[in-house]
């Protein structure tokens, strides 16, 4: 790991931070056409920095950290964006934000009490996250793209994403409590 902070790849994922206000703007103002194109970039950008990072040796601690806030931020405003718009319902953008909140607030005690540890992503929490992208490119292209096809891709692209998001809520909330008998409590 490097000790450098604005790598390349790092800019990167400050440059996917920077895009989501514009994204959000794009879908309130119902500019899907620039929503889906600020979507796909992010997602170019998103695969590029990671690349960057291992190809140029520049993984650093920031972009380890910056990286899946990035996605989340980008995520979690897809969601509430559409769900003002009418596009999703709330119900499943009330599920995505508060899984991510309790996971957070799990992991911050997890930090105060034991001090910073290692929290990989688990498999479902990775399928869970696919999922979310691919229902808020699915509900976005929909109306720029409109198609039967398309319209029954999203719905079950956002049934497939309440199933993973409560699946993977679980399963984290699972591996947290066997985590916690092992966190020996910080000095």
């Amino acid at each position: 790991m490097t000790s450098q902070i604005f790598t390349f790849a790092n800019q990167l994922t400050l440059l996917r931070l920077a895009l989501i206000p514009f994204f959000a703007m794009a879908v309130l103002g119902r500019r899907y056409d620039w929503a889906l194109a600020l979507l796909l970039a992010a997602g170019v950008s998103d695969a590029l920095d990671g690349i960057l990072a291992r190809s140029l040796k520049q993984r650093t601690a920031l972009g380890a950290y910056l990286d899946p806030i990035a996605d989340k931020l980008l995520l979690s405003t897809g969601f509430v964006v559409l769900a003002i718009r009418g596009d999703l319902p709330w119900t499943l953008a009330i599920l995505v934000l508060g899984r991510d909140i309790l996971i957070v607030a799990i992991a911050l005690v997890i930090v105060l009490a034991a001090g910073l540890r290692p929290f990989t992503p688990s498999l479902y929490g990775k399928a869970c996250t696919i999922a979310q992208v691919l229902a808020v490119i699915a509900v976005v292209a929909v109306e720029v793209l409109p198609g039967a096809e398309l319209v029954w891709t999203k719905d079950l692209l956002l049934w497939l994403t309440a199933a993973l998001t409560v699946l993977s809520g679980i399963h984290y909330a699972w591996r947290i409590g066997k985590m916690l008998p092992e966190i020996p409590p910080k000095s």
